[in-house]
């Protein structure tokens, strides 16, 4: 009885109807309700010959194994696909930015849900390739469909310190031989002209969509309204100081008394061999949590241990907005409110250099300067509501990382989901089966 209700026709028809109409609600696009029809047609009417790489009536009744692995492999593209797209998607950690909270060789599942899935900008893309072709290189997507942002609803909102996936926000344009690197700061660096005319070193010069932006992951550190400023390497946000994590970390400066630090004392306190640089067996800078500064303060032959900090008034080019009249450095920052969709500021020439990229990238519109006059989309403007709520992004490993201290805010329409678990981890500088770190694996993102 049961085996005949789940074989019927009409019972399959529903229960996918059903399950569709869901996500087509879900995605808030009602036109996707057409799709019924043909959920219909593959289940009852069965007029057209959807499944084209099949016999529609093979003779004895069984398809060939050919087409059953074919069969199997399209279902598994698309599903996987459906899944990676609104559901989760697996995310590496390439770089220390993060650590000693996420490590290189972290490989993590990012939640969609958490705040949302977006629908695709580029919906034209070869699956499960982000931006750029393996092998052959060359854009992995087509940009003759642009679709606007939209998110569908999600579980929750982006928190104060979630580790958070987002598109990288300067990577609007890269220099194709130099991918990993900021295109503005290279152009501060050696000049718009260098960077366009020297293809040798830079490559190419391409433009590129939100949703094929590199991928970033740092910490949220603000979310809209709040006020943001540094002192002396201490984060405080709305006047009050930053919860603290046993991942974060910051660059220290160690002296011995002439004898070299034993590296396998470094292995103990997880510092890699990346991050180990000596000047001389009597000098080593060092990226330390307070808690391994003090340990290493313990060895016989260690003499000082030093926090490397800039002096407030030092102002440092690269640190946003890279205007002289915001005279910041990466331990000396601020104060700066992050901007909440609807708010209205007071725009002048002055803090123009905090909201021009937000202005004129971000929300899209016609930014001009005449003198002492700002104008946006042609009209004369003293003040600007944004369009877009914005968040600014720090990686733990304070010293050691390009955040928003360097390229500013991060856009709603940036942010792609939230880290979730670990899955595995692995220590690039042992071999097989030393390096994998069993203490990490599954285990939650914090």
């Amino acid at each position: 009885m049961i085996r005949s209700i789940l074989t019927n026709k009409w019972f399959k028809f529903i229960t996918v109807g059903i399950l569709y109409s869901l996500w087509v609600i879900w995605l808030g696009s009602y036109l996707w309700f057409l799709g019924l029809a043909i959920i219909f047609d593959i289940y009852i009417t069965e007029k057209v010959h959807w499944a084209f790489w099949k016999k529609k009536n093979p003779p004895n009744g069984k398809q060939t194994k050919v087409v059953e692995w074919v069969d199997a492999i399209i279902f598994a593209v698309i599903a996987a696909t459906f899944i990676r797209m609104f559901f989760i998607e697996a995310y590496t950690i390439p770089t220390s930015s993060m650590e000693k909270s996420m490590l290189v060789g972290d490989y993590l599942f990012v939640s969609k849900t958490a705040y949302g899935p977006k629908t695709p900008n580029t919906p034209l893309s070869f699956p499960f390739v982000h931006n750029t072709m393996p092998v052959v290189g060359g854009k992995s997507y087509s940009e003759a469909i642009q679709r606007p942002y939209k998110r569908l609803a999600g579980f929750t909102e982006v928190k104060n310190n979630d580790v958070v996936v987002f598109h990288f926000p300067e990577g609007d344009t890269v220099a194709l031989g130099a991918p990993t690197q900021s295109y503005y700061q290279m152009i501060r660096d050696y000049g718009r002209s260098r960077v366009w005319s020297d293809k040798r070193n830079f490559g190419e010069i391409i433009s590129r969509p939100v949703d094929k932006r590199e991928n970033y992951i740092k910490r949220c550190v603000g979310i809209p309204g709040d006020k943001i400023e540094i002192k002396m390497s201490q984060l405080y946000v709305n006047g009050e100081e930053q919860k603290k994590f046993d991942g974060v970390q910051y660059n220290y400066l160690v002296e011995t008394n002439g004898t070299a630090i034993n590296p396998k004392a470094l292995d103990r306190l997880n510092i890699s061999a990346a991050d180990r640089n000596s000047f001389s067996s009597k000098q080593y800078l060092l990226p330390l949590t307070e808690e391994a500064a003090g340990k290493i303060k313990e060895f016989a032959n260690v003499t000082s241990v030093e926090k490397i900090l800039e002096e407030p008034g030092d102002w440092e080019r690269a640190i946003f907005p890279s205007d002289s009249r915001f005279p910041w450095n990466v331990d000396n920052f601020g104060p700066l409110t992050v901007p909440a969709k609807g708010e209205t500021i007071d725009l002048t020439i002055d803090n123009l250099p905090l909201y021009e990229r937000i202005i004129d990238i971000y929300e899209a519109n016609d930014l001009e300067v005449d003198g002492d006059q700002i104008k946006i989309n042609g009209e004369v403007a003293t003040s600007y509501t944004f369009k877009m709520d914005y968040y600014w992004m720090m990686g733990d490993n304070r010293h050691n990382s390009a955040d928003s201290r360097y390229w500013g805010f991060v856009p709603e329409d940036h942010v792609v989901g939230k880290a979730k678990f670990i899955w595995l981890s692995l220590d690039k500088d042992k071999s097989f089966p030393a390096n994998i770190r069993f203490k990490r694996l599954f285990t939650g993102v914090k």
